[in-house]
């Protein structure tokens, strides 16, 4: 009965926890620092982290919302972008990326990543891979694989670990919270 129950309210919940998920995406996507051709935001953080709170089909509900949105016209992607060209031009690999990530990341949190600090950055690192290697070929069909190298992953690297070491600090608080909660 008690299952039964915590299913309902898990579904009749999910649109509202993807709607502030898609939000918190917004909000990442706004946090830049302009580089050329792909530019530098909190979004990869974003993505990882929505994935692994809220599971798979949080981290992919609000990440097709969010691609949805910004092709639909509103300007949501980073720099005030918007519409369909962001799902051909540079950074259309970088998108399906967030995709994968969320799909990847939320399957595994679904099977228990969350639960201790290796698995978390197991996750992680595995939501980071699947955002970079469909952006990067993507961009190299653009821009040739020199290039894209060059402008679509080196400047990256390190942002991506201060993310990467952000992503596990917050997760080492939610699971620390999670805890105290449960005693």
């Amino acid at each position: 009965m008690i299952l039964t129950q915590a299913r309902a309210h898990s579904a009749w919940t999910l649109p509202i926890r993807i709607l502030i998920a898609t939000a918190v995406l917004v909000v990442a996507s706004k946090i830049t620092v302009p580089t050329v051709p792909v530019p530098v935001t909190l979004q990869t953080l974003a993505v990882v982290l929505i994935a692994l709170i809220g599971g798979r089909a949080v981290g992919l509900g609000a990440v097709l919302a969010f691609i949805g949105i910004g092709a639909a016209g509103a300007p949501v992607f980073a720099n005030a972008g918007s519409g369909v060209a962001y799902l051909v031009g540079p950074t259309a690999g970088y998108l399906a990326g967030f995709v994968a990530s969320a799909l990847v990341v939320g399957w595994l949190a679904d099977r228990g990543a969350r639960a201790d600090g290796w698995r978390t950055a197991v996750a992680v690192l595995l939501g980071v891979i699947a955002i970079y290697l469909p952006g990067v070929s993507y961009l190299a069909t653009q821009i040739g694989t020199e290039r894209a190298l060059q402008f679509g992953l080196l400047p990256f690297l390190l942002p991506e670990a201060l993310k990467v070491a952000l992503a596990l600090a917050v997760m080492a608080a939610y699971r620390m919270r999670l805890r105290r909660q449960s005693a």
